[in-house]
């Protein structure tokens, strides 16, 4: 279908690919890289590009919906499905031949009850406060899941919640998870999967990559934390923008939008940008957040609407109707100051960008 709308998402797959490359190199040639195109891979929709997914002989999302979607578009590789899936998803497991993270019992007992085969990676509880095994059940755990013959322990995994902010922390973890791997290993020998790191793990515990890491958002071209650049090469792949669609002169006084949350202090042009909260431009950002336009940093008046905002334009003089708009290119303004200004993290900032708004990928 070809695309009409004025406001679209541009993602650049040439600096997906310098990413990539720049974590290969970061981890180093033994340890093998899964993506995590959860979310739409993060709002980019980069895991609707065959030609780049199937780069990956691995890839991770968080539900099994999202990894029955790959199937069917086409993706035949392993897909691993990093949250607890649910009994009634059993049947698609099969049929979509998904391997699956598990830590329920109740789960592991409904998986021996099927004959069909089924694979797993365990995941262990070492501080993240939400799924995954005690670290002291990890000999009975295993025992029990492979009791069940149908099923294949193919990995064990943990998730580091800390990674960015707390080394001390941190190190409690990795001490918890190395001693359920050796423990696992006793057991099963010779694991296929073993990881823990996801993006800040990998810059700042990559000596605990093991044989897999789980890169997001370096993966997209951002700082998982503040200084994260200092360590890799990143190159944000996607901007945000917009046109102009409407412009007009109010005098002093005027209200702008709902509510009349601002009012002129000033003849002033306002110019209208299609893009709303609706698409996922964040309402916080009503009379807070700025735009790049013509060389110029503008800011956003009154409330941000379900489709579009309006921006005080006053002072540059060439302004028309269709001049582009950007919300983010990661120069004049950063998706992090963007997010900054919404009272939000870049992560949640990309991951809400809504499907009405189309993503152009550029080679």
């Amino acid at each position: 279908m070809e695309i009409t709308r004025p406001t679209v998402m541009e993602v650049d797959l040439k600096a997906f690919k310098h990413n990539i490359d720049q974590i290969k190199k970061y981890v180093g040639e033994d340890v093998k890289l899964m993506p995590v195109i959860k979310a739409n891979a993060y709002g980019t929709y980069i895991n609707k590009v065959n030609e780049e997914i199937n780069k990956f002989d691995i890839v991770a999302v968080a539900t099994v919906d999202e990894a029955v979607e790959l199937r069917i578009q086409g993706y035949e590789k392993e897909i691993f499905v990093l949250n607890q899936a649910y009994k009634e998803e059993i049947e698609k497991i099969v049929k979509y031949n998904i391997t699956i993270g598990i830590s329920s019992d109740s789960f592991a007992d409904e998986l021996g009850k099927i004959n069909d085969p089924v694979s797993v990676h365990i995941e262990i509880g070492t501080g993240m406060g939400r799924t995954g095994i005690n670290p002291k059940r990890v000999e009975e755990y295993i025992k029990k899941v492979r009791n069940y013959k149908n099923v294949k322990i193919e990995g064990i995994y943990t998730h580091l919640s800390s990674a960015d902010s707390d080394e001390e922390y941190t190190k409690k973890q990795l001490y918890y998870f190395e001693n359920s791997v050796k423990k696992a290993k006793e057991i099963l020998g010779e694991i296929k999967y073993i990881h823990c790191n996801a993006s800040n793990g990998i810059l700042n515990f990559t000596e605990n990559s093991y044989n897999l890491v789980r890169p997001g958002m370096i993966m997209y071209g951002y700082e998982p934390f503040n200084g994260a650049k200092e360590k890799i090469d990143l190159k944000p792949v996607c901007k945000l923008k917009s046109r102009i669609t409407f412009l007009k002169e109010v005098e002093e006084g005027a209200s702008i939008g709902y509510s009349r949350t601002f009012i002129t202090k000033r003849k002033t042009k306002v110019a209208t940008i299609p893009i709303g909260y609706a698409d996922g431009l964040k309402r916080t950002l009503s009379n807070k957040g700025h735009v790049f336009i013509k060389g110029h940093i503008l800011p956003i008046i009154g409330s941000v609407c379900m489709d579009g905002f309006m921006v005080d334009v006053t002072d540059v003089e060439d302004i028309c109707v269709g001049d582009e708009v950007y919300i983010w290119d990661n120069k004049n303004i950063t998706l992090e100051e963007v997010a900054e200004a919404a009272g939000t993290m870049n992560y949640e900032m990309m991951c809400t960008i809504s499907n009405r708004v189309p993503r152009i990928f550029i080679h």
